[in-house]
């Protein structure tokens, strides 16, 4: 993978940068959470000190196609603006006439942001005449193509797989750390911890398969783990179950033991009438989950369990909450498994949280993010990595 060490003297080429600033907004449309933003900025800030005019080009959100101004990139270079310490200049599109004018208009070490790539159907189009049309714009804007955006490189889409075909390429700072942390949990040293959360199985189906064959131990939360007890036989009352999916997990949990690997599930959870903070709630055995109540956490033996556990590791991949940690009464399992990745690092284990609801976890919990090894910036990326498969935004780099 060429890197941008290889692209010799960039001072007075333009740059287009693939970034990832898919940063959640409010209601008012501010950030609420710019953590992709600050891990963008080191190779856009040597970039530009390198001389380059930088353009750097994201998506926000899902809109679809064409202009939606609760999608625009607007405050994202307000905020790069703060964090490089200088104007960044905005394009109100993405290949029309403010982006060539913006570029137009930089002079040497120069930044300038383009509107939502996704305001363009052609970003993420299936058909390769169009995606290429749209790459093929893009192009006319740069001299060079610096793919930095990990949380996308498992796309197949014009500003990622396309626009590498089309100019010298090479991968900014941040997909190289990104690869390099992942490469090393496909070394791991052991014990080898894995804990997966958020709300679905079916998400993560791959990997599990995958880290069956990689991990010492499997630690299940989130809404996920109701589709493992449904798997044992246990009532899982109005939880979060994926029915279709009981008889592929029932495989897994036997596979797991076949194995020798050691799948750790909750012995309590916290049970509530409804998806609500202010709802009810209890806490029941895992077993015994009421027929009219829905469980939103892991419950206390279990945090302390998983902290157990995850304090025995080496090497620690954590990837999806253990609940609904973003009401109060159900963070307290989210908040056990940090504070044990924390505790971890302190004692000389590898941990990799793996983006997504994972790091807006740990960041809105207060954790910092130099507490872990690395937290990175694209959870479906990372977890495509790991299942193995190949990346598209990836394999265009080593061609």
């Amino acid at each position: 993978m060429r890197t941008i060490s290889d692209l010799g003297n960039l001072r007075g080429k333009t740059v287009l940068v693939r970034s990832d600033l898919n940063v959640p907004l409010d209601s008012s449309g501010a950030i609420t959470d710019d953590g992709r933003v600050r891990a963008s900025v080191p190779t856009i800030r040597s970039l530009s000190q390198a001389g380059a005019r930088v353009v750097v080009c994201a998506h926000l959100g899902r809109p679809k196609g064409a202009p939606e101004e609760k999608y625009s990139l607007r405050p994202v270079a307000d905020r790069l603006s703060e964090l490089l310490d200088f104007p960044v200049l905005f394009a109100t599109d993405t290949v029309g006439e403010s982006a060539n004018g913006t570029v137009d208009r930089l002079n040497d070490g120069d930044v300038a942001l383009l509107e939502n790539l996704r305001f363009n159907p052609g970003e993420t189009s299936k058909d390769d005449a169009e995606r290429g049309a749209f790459a093929d714009q893009l192009s006319h804007l740069a001299d060079v193509f610096v793919s930095d955006g990990f949380g996308v490189v498992h796309r197949k889409q014009a500003s990622v797989y396309d626009i590498a075909e089309r100019l010298p390429q090479a991968a900014g700072g941040l997909v190289e750390t990104e690869v390099a942390v992942l490469e090393r949990l496909t070394r791991p040293r052991r014990p080898y911890a894995v804990a997966l959360g958020g709300a679905k199985v079916s998400d993560k189906l791959g990997v599990i398969e995958n880290l069956l064959k990689q991990a010492d131990m499997l630690l299940i939360g989130g809404g996920m783990v109701f589709t493992f007890l449904a798997a044992q036989g246990y009532e899982v009352g109005t939880s979060l179950l994926e029915a279709d999916q009981v008889a592929r997990v029932r495989g897994y949990l036997v596979e797991a033991e076949n194995r020798g690997v050691d799948i750790v599930l909750p012995v309590d959870i916290v049970a509530a009438t409804a998806f609500s903070a202010d709802a009810e709630h209890e806490v029941v055995p895992a077993g015994a989950i009421p027929a009219d109540r829905m469980g939103l956490d892991i419950g206390p033996e279990s945090a302390q369990l998983f902290a157990r556990k995850i304090r025995s590791a080496k090497t620690v991949f954590w990837n999806g909450p253990m609940g609904a940690f973003e009401m109060a009464p159900y963070a307290d399992g989210t908040r056990e498994v940090a504070q044990a990745l924390v505790d971890a690092t302190a004692a000389g284990a590898t941990t990799v949280v793996g983006g997504g609801d994972s790091a807006a976890a740990v960041r809105q919990l207060g954790f910092a993010d130099d507490a872990f090894t690395h937290i990175s910036t694209g959870g479906g990326a990372s977890l495509e990595f790991l299942e193995g498969k190949t990346l598209p935004g990836l394999s265009v780099l080593d061609d």
